[in-house]
């Protein structure tokens, strides 16, 4: 966020600007929360308890955010909370509980990028003085991108991401054990592409069509 912030310093009026931190503060509190309780909860309701033994089946934001990954965020505009303790083998069926365990958390994400756009919607139905108007589009609007943003960066097919978790079901347990010999340098690789915004491009684009698939549904 202090990138974007910095490289359109001369376009962000005061309101924006307000409305954007507003935005980034309820993904701290509200999306990254949200994001690992449906991965404890999905897991929890495989037959995994791990989760709810370590305290994770909560809103509480400080039983899920990592320092770091929250510092990524406000620099970079994403970053992770820290991983929910799974243990597969408790899983009444191995590869569902893994599927749906980790698709849990990005599903999460899309589901509340469209809930802000449908209370958006619903808020332009009411017809409300320009002001209220104003706000609802500046934030709401924000904390959907942001969100659908969330998604699409942890659905990417790179470990430690969920979207690896996601595919390592349909690999051979060889392939998947090769990749995460390499997990750390992958995972440094990540970070210096985040570092140098070298994903936003395609993450941008992609955002961009999931955005404009939910407004049309929503009649935008």
């Amino acid at each position: 966020m202090i990138m974007y912030l910095i490289q359109n310093r001369f376009n962000i009026d005061f309101i924006n600007l307000i409305f954007i931190f507003i935005s980034y503060a309820l993904i701290i509190l509200v999306a990254l929360p949200v994001h690992e309780l449906a991965h404890a909860f999905t897991a929890d309701r495989m037959g995994d308890s791990t989760a709810r033994w370590n305290g994770r089946l909560t809103m509480n934001p400080f039983a899920h955010l990592d320092l770091i990954g929250t510092i990524m965020i406000f620099v970079f505009g994403f970053g992770y909370a820290k991983p929910v303790p799974v243990n597969p083998r408790n899983f009444k069926n191995y590869k569902a509980g893994m599927f749906l365990t980790s698709f849990a958390g990005p599903a999460s994400n899309l589901v509340m990028a469209f809930l802000s756009l449908l209370i958006l919607r619903i808020v332009l139905l009411l017809n409300p003085v320009a002001i209220v108007i104003i706000i609802m589009t500046i934030f709401l609007r924000q904390f959907a991108l942001i969100n659908i943003t969330l998604a699409v960066f942890n659905l990417l097919p790179i470990p430690p991401l969920d979207g690896f978790r996601i595919i390592s079901n349909f690999l051979s347990s060889k392939i998947v054990y090769y990749i995460e010999q390499y997990q750390w340098y992958i995972t440094m690789g990540l970070f210096l592409l985040i570092a140098t915004r070298g994903l936003s491009g395609f993450l941008s684009v992609i955002t961009f069509y999931i955005y404009n698939f939910f407004s049309i549904i929503l009649n935008f």
